[in-house]
């Protein structure tokens, strides 16, 4: 399979609407261009990571405008397109970080609250309820487990992942700059212990005064780089066997030697 990662700098000058009709326009150039599989976009690039201060105002329903704005691009480009995450408002009017995973046809296939928000009892922390499950979507290539950002740092989800029949990790994420060094390490990490690839689609910029590390990257089984890029706006288009996760499976069969489970988390 082919997927596309689209690395965005989330420039605060620019329109959230101006925003979603770019992102909109760059999932069909890459389309076009790149024929993939797989397109990825970075988490809650309609506000910016560490834009908390416009969490509550640019809310939108799961079903809103970056809904209707992604259906039709996946549908228009007819790839897989995991679309990041956005500040989502449910019913109740609670807040979650929130991805979104629609099919060639534009329906959408998938949605997951991010489980481990960040911030220390601030920002996102406390703005944000919790997911309560985790989510793999079957794609006819393979098997992808959905996680964000700071998810990054808990690989029991990811083993959950794995129990679900993850052979693939999409991450979306704004990571800053000063920890980039963790980013790439835990990508690396994550793959190679659940033997499975990573791919993690970063933002470029500033969001509300921190710099945003960029270097999305592609990571296979065996913890080998396949693609990273640089800090500011770029597309990483990467080939991928599905079948290199059975095969390093069975080649190095570390997942049959669990001896500790894990409970999903529920709240």
């Amino acid at each position: 399979m082919r997927a596309s990662l689209i690395q965005i700098a989330v420039d605060e000058g620019e329109p959230v609407n101006s925003r979603r009709s770019r992102v909109s326009s760059l999932v069909r150039e890459v389309a076009g261009r790149e024929r993939p599989d797989l397109v990825v976009l970075p988490e809650l690039w309609t506000t910016g990571a560490f834009a908390y201060e416009s969490f509550a105002s640019e809310a939108e329903p799961i079903d809103g405008p970056t809904y209707e704005a992604m259906a039709k691009a996946a549908a228009d480009a007819g790839v897989w397109l995991h679309a990041g995450s956005i500040p989502e408002r449910d019913a109740s009017g609670d807040l979650y970080n929130t991805s979104l995973v629609f099919s060639p046809e534009g329906e959408l296939a998938a949605s997951y609250r991010k489980i481990h928000r960040f911030g220390f009892d601030k920002g996102e922390a406390v703005l944000m309820g919790a997911g309560a499950e985790l989510v793999a979507v079957r794609t006819p290539e393979t098997t992808i487990g959905l996680a964000t950002c700071y998810d990054l740092r808990f690989p029991e989800l990811f083993r959950g992942l794995v129990d679900a029949g993850a052979e693939m990790f999409v991450v979306p994420a704004g990571w800053p700059a000063r920890r980039r060094a963790h980013w790439t390490l835990l990508a690396r990490a994550r793959a190679v212990e659940d033997q499975a690839f990573v791919l993690a689609c970063g933002t470029g910029g500033t969001h509300a005064g921190v710099p945003q590390a960029g270097h999305s990257v592609v990571v296979d089984p065996w913890g080998e780089v396949l693609a990273e890029a640089g800090d500011g706006e770029e597309i990483l288009t990467v080939e991928l066997d599905p079948a290199k996760v059975a095969a390093t499976r069975e080649q190095f069969p570390a997942l049959k030697d669990r001896l500790l489970g894990m409970d999903a988390p529920r709240r």
